[in-house]
């Protein structure tokens, strides 16, 4: 990178910490750490939403799946819509007439301390493990950008990240997602027109070179279920956004912070379909460089033109190809995503254990500035387990990542037990029990069947994407059913 790249990506780094912890004067009570005393304006709130929607993944993952293949991971965008509805319509109602900092205070009104314990334990884990992975990815794009070393990058966002998130509380956590939100969005555009001017022939050969290689696809509308078609992603999509609006710690607390449940009901939903049209901006990022690099007008090094290494290409572009200052600001907005995710884990994983831990077990009448020694703490405890995470990825990445399918094993449940909760009018906690129960080996033999039954499992025959959607809905219809025969209780 240029020095005036890197003068801007320090500047961008250095001005949204100083931003962040200028936020510590109005943060002194654990009601303003964690919902920001209910009083931060709606579009900031929208912009967080927004921006706990992307993050480095889908800033680095979705160009480079366009580049591999099609635009059939839009389809999980075009879910959004049914997920927000039903969101605005019961889930954040839902949430403000509780009007508790925890998504989880809901678990034990329906089902006793038993469902809050098992839901927000496995949302810390996967919010470590969503923190680690994270760092991981942003350390090494810019590994592959200026080479410097993977652990040290890690170690440096991550105590970066955790300085302006300690100290502003949430009220630090949604401003710098407002502003990381609007600076991915210009990044994105910026790459977009670039691309389309740059190509020999115009912006037309873009779509000429993507349509011929059918990159536009949204994927086969046939009803096979081991292969992501349209229909398997759509239904993925809808199980997976129902679990951010309904069930995400990082969704709900933005709720909360909201002034009004208007306001919240209207974060919600704009936050959301704001995804839609980035995300379609993220992919046709990738098509665009699939053309930019077929029609001869950049060369890619012979590392690259492997295809396995789609997710590269992107940051190669940047550092590569884009004129001196904007490559500074592209690796801004990547940072952006990625460090807006990992404010709100910690923000969020801080606040549950100040609720659903240290005020239901320890001491119920804390004192602010006791809640505010275990939200600090808390903060830090996660910031090292999820930085610890992030350096264990470079060497033992396969092992992180079978730990991984066991988190997705742990979300499954949260899912759908919540889903008993909201829309099942009995409480008969035995039901939910059971039915949380045959979900979870629903899962795990969906998941874990190949490796002991070998390609004739019967797990072979549904698409990874389908483990939740059956799980969740295993979950939901036992525990409805069980309910219905055995006699409520009170």
């Amino acid at each position: 990178m240029n020095s005036i790249d890197l003068i801007v990506f320090f500047l961008y780094m250095a001005g949204i910490t100083i931003f962040g912890g200028s936020f510590f004067k109005k943060n002194k009570s654990a009601a303003a750490f964690t919902l920001g005393n209910s009083n931060i304006p709606g579009w900031v709130v929208t912009m967080s939403i927004f921006a706990t929607f992307v993050s480095s993944i889908s800033y680095l993952a979705l160009p480079g799946t366009a580049y591999l293949s099609n635009w059939n991971a839009f389809v999980f965008s075009l879910s959004l819509p049914i997920a927000a509805i039903i969101a605005v319509k019961f889930f954040v109602p839902l949430y403000r007439r509780i009007n508790s900092p925890s998504a989880y205070t809901y678990m034990e009104q329906r089902f006793g301390p038993w469902a809050r314990i098992y839901v927000s334990f496995c949302y810390l884990l996967t919010q470590l493990m969503r923190i680690g992975t994270i760092l991981y990815l942003l350390a090494l794009a810019l590994n592959a950008i200026i080479g410097w070393d993977i652990a040290t990058i890690i170690v440096v966002t991550g105590i970066v990240v955790t300085i302006y998130s300690m100290l502003g509380g949430i009220q630090a956590v949604v401003w710098t997602d407002a502003i990381q939100g609007i600076i991915l969005i210009f990044g994105a555009v910026v790459c977009a027109v670039y691309l389309l001017f740059a190509m020999p022939e115009g912006p037309g050969q873009i779509f000429t070179i993507a349509a011929e290689s059918e990159k536009f696809s949204l994927g086969s509308f046939s009803l096979e279920l081991s292969k992501p078609t349209f229909w398997v992603v759509l239904i993925y999509g809808i199980f997976i956004n129902l679990q951010n609006y309904g069930i995400d710690q990082n969704y709900v607390q933005r709720y909360m912070a909201s002034r009004t449940e208007r306001d919240a009901k209207r974060s919600a939903f704009i936050g959301g379909m704001l995804y839609i049209p980035v995300s379609a901006l993220f992919l046709f990022i990738g098509t665009a460089l699939f053309a930019f690099y077929q029609s001869g007008a950049g060369v890619l090094p012979a590392d690259l033109q492997n295809m396995n290494s789609s997710d590269r290409i992107f940051p190669y572009f940047i550092v590569t190809e884009l004129p001196v200052g904007i490559t500074g600001l592209l690796v801004a907005s990547i940072f952006a995503a990625g460090m807006s995710t990992i404010s709100t884990s910690f923000n969020s994983s801080a606040t549950v254990i100040l609720t659903d831990y240290y005020n239901k077990y320890f001491k119920k009448t804390a004192t602010d500035k006791e809640a505010m020694r275990v939200l600090y703490l808390s903060s830090v405890v996660i910031s090292v387990l999820g930085i610890a995470i992030g350096v264990a990825m470079i060497n033992v990445k396969s092992a992180l990542d079978a730990w991984w399918k066991l988190a997705s094993i742990f979300s499954g449940g949260m899912l759908g037990l919540f889903l008993l909760g909201a829309f099942s009018e009995r409480k008969n906690v035995l039901g939910a029990i059971i039915g949380v129960i045959v979900g979870l080996l629903v899962i795990v033999w969906l998941s874990l069947s190949n490796v002991f039954l070998g390609e004739d499992a019967i797990g072979n025959q549904f698409h990874t994407y389908l483990t939740i959607v059956f799980g969740t809905s295993a979950i939901f219809l036992v525990g409805f059913l069980v309910s219905l025969i055995k006699k409520p209780t009170t």
